[in-house]
């Protein structure tokens, strides 16, 4: 046999390649992480505290407008809060009587329209409807807005 030669007491690594791997999977990982808005963060601005003496806010005043179709999808009937209505003029001179055009506080602000639309309803009317309750034109150009917070029901089709 050979004689072989005695083999060194420490044997050198190159520890190089191993610290540029160990970079490149940090780097990869902090690249590809994708931070998650932790559930319940929400941005709330929470009202200043009240005195007890202080008079509670009036429930918003609801309007309910039913708007129903025909077989061929046109306008057949409007009703607000059970009664009938005309037509998208009568509909807005309902509202104005009930918000009034000089809207301050308890107006316009506090009510809110639930418009109830028949499923086989032709989008213009509900469009003619959103307007009608939503603000009123004036010869200048302008508008005076009479409900800001308009809702709808959900649809139901037709059995």
């Amino acid at each position: 046999m050979a004689d072989r030669e005695p083999l060194p007491d420490k044997i050198a690594i190159d520890m190089t390649p191993m610290i540029d791997c160990v970079f490149q999977l940090i780097t990869f990982f902090m690249l590809t992480l994708k931070t998650v808005i932790p559930e319940g963060d929400f941005d709330i601005r929470m009202p200043l505290g009240a005195s007890a003496g202080a008079p509670q806010e009036d429930p918003p005043v609801i309007v309910r407008v039913k708007m129903t179709a025909g077989p061929d999808g046109e306008l057949a009937g409007i009703t607000m809060n059970g009664s009938g209505v005309g037509d998208f003029e009568a509909l807005r001179q309902k509202i104005i009587g009930i918000v009034g055009v000089n809207t301050g506080p308890g107006g316009a602000e506090n009510t809110e329209v639930e418009l109830d639309c028949d499923y086989r309803l032709k989008y213009i009317n509900v469009v003619k409807a959103i307007t009608a309750v939503s603000g009123m034109p004036q010869p200048d150009g302008t508008i005076v807005e009479l409900v800001k917070k308009i809702k709808f029901t959900p649809p139901k089709k037709p059995s």
